[in-house]
């Protein structure tokens, strides 16, 4: 049922009032307590015989909290009809009890007007249930301004259901006298304030906040000690963090044991973080199940992760039937695969729906994937928005494929931010598409850290000349883009470093870039490093690396080979590569090309 009031204050004679929780062990202390509290009652009874009417209260109260409603009835109405205003507020609380609410307001309406503010509470609860709000309000109002703490937080939940602004008042003043609810409830307030004000879901939480929310956790409440522990992890105090989260997780909050166990494993020690999950599961957490699933799956154990994952769905969690997807696509089974994906995508979960449109676009059904990339996108998906414009420039619609790059770019996608950025690059807006280029560059794209130091590399003015007339070599921007793409594989950044150490006159650096360049695949790598071995009187070597330059389409590595042979007297290979290098190009090698193969073929039939 429920209770008007703690019992501390619905007793009200503040003398026999005893500890709600106590251990059940036969002590001696306890032992004595029981005797003392027989002796007290027996007292009060042989006063209230003699018509004592204090007595009467006390022995009534007495009865009613052991549960004695029959033998607390007469004693609490005999001090009733005689004034006294705790019995009349305990006649209250023992008629509710046996249901008869409408009886009992009557009598804590006496209590209230007497000036009892228990019972101006009680009557506030009384009326709040049966929907009169003015009159709960009246009551109430009467409780808290006494200073009755349940009447001041029952008064703030009043006035906060009905949005007023004086809700914040009364629950400061209940959380100051203690109450642990009300200390939680206006941290939570003044936290959700913050964020509003903010405009951001992740703004700090105000120091206020944070420390109701310490004073309702130290007095056992277990949303605030997990509200608490989430503070504190975003803060960096994750040994104080777990400490909160254990007190919550062990007083039953399946959200906290959650959260301790992500803090375990992230600390890695995943199998106490497995048990925290297992308990968090079992108490319905959707979360904890989905981290069971991936630690199974992770280990291997898929029936044991698809059992979790679907457990994950059963508590409500979307992600579990993610999950199941992404489960099934690791496995081959397609088909499955798309059953869980539907189920989460319909469920409006947006990177289902986006693994969806790419499993039919896979599958050559690009009609039906594109509505599900348009629902990921609309709901937010970045990967679904630069999704769309990969279909959209596959189709030439490259507009269409712009407003869906940019919308990716803007939310951080370093490949949308790219593509923005060449978009630009084509169009002739350099300094547009060097903030896309740079954003890029940032998020660890290669290309656009290449494409970043062409842009600067085109705008380099000349090297200033030394004084004695050497040139003076200083390190570019540039020059660092294409270094830090050069690192990430990317050939031809390495070798425009190798050439720009060429500059430098750094043979060997500038010959390391060149050999990396060519051993992945870059025939311009092979054809510098071949020109750098000739220089250094390393002309078979070179040859080496222009034959394997030439045999990719490099017409200039063909167009030397052909020179390196012909000055060895080997005309027909001379001419075998001179008709190679004619056929690759550009016009310029070409000319020069057929000239030499017309000299060497003259050569030849003399």
């Amino acid at each position: 049922m429920d209770v008007m009031g703690d019992k501390a204050t619905l007793f009200e004679t503040g003398r026999f009032v005893q500890p709600s929780s106590r251990e059940d062990t036969d002590t001696p202390d306890e032992t004595g307590e029981i005797a003392d509290e027989a002796a007290e009652e027996l007292r009060q009874r042989l006063a209230a015989e003699t018509g004592d009417v204090e007595a009467m209260s006390v022995l009534g109260a007495m009865l009613l909290r052991r549960g004695d409603l029959d033998g607390a009835e007469p004693h609490l109405r005999a001090a009733t009809a005689a004034g006294d205003r705790a019995a009349a507020n305990n006649l209250g609380v023992l008629l509710h009890q046996r249901g008869y609410a409408d009886e009992a307001a009557g009598w804590w309406r006496i209590a209230a007007v007497a000036g009892s503010t228990a019972a101006a509470h009680a009557l506030g609860r009384h009326h709040r249930e049966r929907g009169d709000e003015p009159a709960a309000e009246y009551w109430l109002r009467q409780s808290a301004e006494q200073g009755h703490t349940l009447g001041a937080y029952a008064l703030a939940d009043l006035l906060e259901h009905r949005g007023d602004a004086g809700a914040e008042h009364w629950m400061r003043a209940a959380a100051e006298r203690g109450h642990r609810e009300a200390a939680y409830r206006l941290a939570r307030a003044l936290d959700r304030k913050a964020a509003r004000d903010a405009d951001d879901d992740g703004a700090p939480v105000p120091d206020e906040a944070e420390q109701w929310y310490r004073q309702a956790a130290a007095r056992g409440h277990r949303r605030a000690a997990l509200h608490l522990g989430t503070i504190l992890e975003k803060r960096g105090e994750l040994k104080e963090a777990g400490r909160w989260y254990l007190t919550s997780a062990k007083d039953g909050e399946a959200r906290a044991a959650c959260a301790l166990g992500f803090l375990l494993r992230d600390a890695g020690d995943t199998e106490n973080a497995a048990v925290w999950w297992l308990r968090a599961a079992q108490d319905g957490d959707g979360n904890a199940a989905n981290a069971l699933g991936a630690l199974h799956a992770e280990r291997g154990e898929t029936q044991t992760a698809e059992r979790w994952y679907r457990a994950a769905m059963d508590a409500g969690d979307v992600n579990g039937a993610y999950n199941l997807g992404l489960l099934c696509v690791e496995q081959g089974r397609t088909p499955h695969a798309e059953q869980w994906y539907r189920r989460a995508a319909y469920a409006g979960h947006q990177e289902a729906a986006n693994a969806l449109a790419i499993l039919l676009l896979r599958a050559g059904d690009e009609t039906g994937a594109e509505p599900w990339f348009s629902k990921a996108a609309e709901a937010g998906s970045v990967d679904a928005a630069f999704n769309l414009g990969i279909l959209h420039a596959g189709r030439g619609e490259e507009q269409a494929a712009l407003r869906w790059y940019e919308r990716a770019a803007a939310a951080g996608h370093t490949e949308a931010a790219l593509q923005v950025g060449m978009a630009l690059l084509r169009d002739g807006e350099d300094q547009e598409a060097e903030r896309h280029l740079r954003c890029a560059a940032g998020g660890g794209s290669a290309e656009a850290a290449y494409r970043l130091a062409t842009v600067l590399d085109a705008r380099r003015p000349p090297e200033p000349a030394h004084e004695l007339g050497e040139p003076v070599h200083r390190r570019s921007e540039c020059e660092e883009w294409y270094e830090r793409a050069a690192s990430q594989g990317h050939r031809r950044a390495q070798v425009r470093v190798g050439m720009h150490a060429a500059a430098r006159g750094d043979v060997v650096e500038a010959a390391r870039w060149y050999r990396e360049a060519a051993e992945a695949g870059s025939r311009n790598g092979a054809f510098n490093l071949g020109l750098l071995l000739a220089r250094e009187g390393s002309e078979p070597e070179a040859a080496v690396w222009w034959t394997r330059a030439a045999d990719a389409g490099h017409g200039r590595a063909a167009l030397r080979l052909a020179l390196v042979y012909a000055r060895r007297g080997e005309l027909a290979e001379g001419q075998r590569w001179a008709d190679r290098a004619v056929a690759l190009g550009p016009e310029s090698v070409a000319e020069r090309a057929a000239r030499l193969r017309d000299a060497l073929r003259q050569e030849l039939s003399a």
